[in-house]
């Protein structure tokens, strides 16, 4: 079930995440040159609600649509989105992430129904007509019958939040989401849930702090600090470099291991992202734009220009109350936090539990020449993991080894050693089932990338 969820989650971030420059463009325009931004210019504002309500859902349709079934799927997807936007005054992100997929999943069933059933010369013209004709008769259905079911879907979401912001319970929302960031659903949390309401509330305000709930750097630097004073081992001795890349790098995923081998830390994400999310709520803190990565640098380009004094507080207040309530927990609970042995236990209850055999530590397809590193996005933590490896090769003299990152679910089949967080060994299992498989905890200081080194140098 979780690696059904990480899967639709992933999906959902996957159409958001690759557009991440554009919601940036997006948001920087509008902070500085909207009635409310630091350079006020009616002309240049113009860009803001075109920006939002035409280019952005047009990109995740045609993202979405291209994972599905390539560029035919693409063209597809943005051509259907055009319905449920032209039908609606709100971004129609929801709509994209609903008609994009779809029209692609419709064509792509098409050019297989007409397969091999195309007379010789006729290609080109069938090719193109069936894209126009399905996509006229899609962009239709979506503007009369998806449009109003989206709308009701954003209606309800809201009513929700609603409930929430106005009875003053914006900080519970803490309960669901600092979990679901440690079952690394961050991504599909913050780009397939969060920012659409996000976006939704800037058109109103110039500001949300939807972009701040699961962003904020301040609980995952709390845990990292309080490991720092009382962790052991190299949890101990890693954290301190895990919080630089966590607070000024925005790698979120680099603090969850650190909280899986010790989840009553959960206790102290939570109460820190609820107290964040109060002085957030309370001081009327916003960012313009969605923050990826989730750096401290990246989320104070974002912010309002009225929201600097409150957003720093935010971020102190949640790193405070993490790191005080984590303390006591590693000190007093007698939990064991070496990384080490947290590995090998869970890497075995994995293996006992799902059926896993070791791997023999030559790759199936014979000579290694092209390693993964894979994370949930393929831009985060899996970049910053195939960096140190690569540092470790060249520095074993190792050389003719490709050494990539790339998202969880699609491992390219050419690699043969995939490296990736043991939360998402399955998945990297089904993703590319003929390579071998190397599960990790810690991303910095993981004993595994030495091991794989010293098999490669060996000729092993």
């Amino acid at each position: 079930m979780k690696e059904k969820v990480q899967l639709f989650g992933r999906f959902l971030s996957g159409m958001v995440m690759p557009n991440i420059g554009a919601f940036i463009a997006w948001g920087l325009i509008a902070a500085l040159f909207i009635p409310t931004g630091w350079f006020p210019n009616e002309s240049i504002a113009q860009l803001v609600d075109p920006m939002s309500h035409m280019l952005l859902p047009l990109l995740i349709a045609y993202t979405g649509g291209h994972v599905v079934a390539g560029v035919r799927g693409g063209v597809m997807g943005t051509i259907a989105t055009m319905g449920v936007i032209v039908g609606s005054d709100d971004p129609m992100f929801l709509g994209a992430m609903i008609m994009g997929p779809l029209a692609a999943w419709v064509i792509k069933k098409f050019d297989k129904l007409i397969e091999n059933k195309v007379k010789a010369g006729f290609e080109m013209l069938i090719n193109n007509f069936s894209i126009g004709i399905i996509g006229a008769v899609l962009a239709v259905i979506g503007l009369k019958g998806i449009t109003p079911l989206v709308s009701a879907l954003n209606g309800c979401m809201e009513a929700g939040v609603g409930f929430f912001v106005k009875h003053g319970l914006l900080p519970l929302t803490s309960l669901f989401i600092e979990p679901a960031k440690v079952l690394f659903l961050n991504n599909a949390l913050n780009h397939g849930i969060l920012s659409p309401m996000g976006m939704k509330q800037v058109e109103e305000l110039g500001k949300s702090v939807f972009f701040l709930l699961e962003a904020n750097p301040g609980p995952g630097l709390g845990i990292l600090l309080a490991y720092c004073i009382a962790g052991k081992g190299s949890a101990k001795s890693s954290a301190p470099g895990a919080a630089i890349i966590h607070f000024l790098g925005g790698i979120h995923e680099i603090f969850f291991p650190y909280i899986l081998m010790n989840p009553l830390l959960l206790l102290a994400t939570i109460a820190g992202g609820a107290s964040g999310i109060f002085v957030f709520d309370m001081m009327g803190v916003g960012l313009t734009s969605p923050a990826s990565p989730g750096s401290i640098l990246a989320i104070m380009m974002m912010a309002e220009r009225h929201s600097y004094a409150g957003l720093i507080l935010g971020v102190l207040v949640s790193t405070a109350v993490a790191f005080v309530i984590a303390v006591p927990i590693l000190k007093f609970m007698g939990k064991d936090t070496n990384l080490e042995e947290a590995q090998q236990k869970k890497d075995s209850m994995k293996k006992k539990a799902k059926g896993l055999q070791e791997e023999s530590t030559a790759a199936k397809a014979g000579a290694v020449n092209k390693i993964a590193f894979a994370c949930d996005a393929g831009m985060g933590s899996s970049a910053m993991g195939a960096t140190v490896l690569k540092k470790k090769l060249a520095a074993a003299g190792i050389t003719g080894i490709e050494v990539i990152h790339t998202p969880v679910s699609s491992i390219p089949k050419d690699v043969q050693v995939v490296v990736t967080h043991q939360e998402l060994g399955e998945r990297a299992a089904h993703s590319n089932p003929e390579a071998r498989l190397i599960l990790i905890t810690n991303f910095l200081a993981a004993p595994q990338y030495d091991e794989l080194v010293e098999d490669l140098k060996n000729g092993r």
